[in-house]
């Protein structure tokens, strides 16, 4: 039972968020800066995002390391909550590959990332995330079980949705 606590708060994190909005880098709370900066140490701050979920302010820093993206996720206060980084698909478990291909024949996928809760000092993967186009050119975000075992939420997304 503890294990799928953190996958059903991320679960309801996600499906409970309000749009983002942008802000400049320097009008980020110095915690949220130092945080991620300090969580982080060779990665170059892109953007930062606000936004309110379960009726929360959150911070959401993007990050470029080595090519590829960092999505940390983070109170005002600057405590780390969410880590979203950007993997290739062929990282991802054959488990999960066959599952997708199953259900999502032909696909394209356009970012694959793996998700990891973070509580206190303990940081646990949770499940993987992909914005894909399917064989109907459908835009969907999909989240698939670590396991491959179950897609745990499908959601079409509109082109140029700045939630992706």
């Amino acid at each position: 039972m503890r294990r799928c606590m953190p996958k059903l708060a991320v679960a309801l994190l996600v499906a409970t968020s309000v749009r983002a909005q942008s802000i400049a880098i320097k009008d980020a709370p110095t915690a949220v800066i130092q945080t991620v900066s300090m969580r982080f140490p060779d990665a170059k701050i892109a953007g930062v995002s606000t936004e309110t979920e379960e009726g929360k302010q959150v911070y959401e820093v993007t990050l470029k390391q080595n090519g590829r993206n960092i999505d940390a996720t983070t109170t005002p206060a600057g405590q780390l909550t969410l880590i979203e980084r950007e993997i290739t698909a062929r990282d991802l478990p054959v488990s999960v590959t066959k599952l997708l291909r199953t259900k999502y024949p032909r696909a394209t996928y356009k970012i694959v990332e793996e998700v990891t809760t973070v509580s206190g000092a303990s940081e646990t993967p949770s499940f993987y995330e992909l914005l894909l186009v399917d064989a109907k050119k459908q835009r969907l975000e999909v989240q698939v079980a670590l396991d491959g075992s179950r897609i745990l939420k499908e959601e079409k997304k509109k082109a140029g949705d700045p939630n992706e």
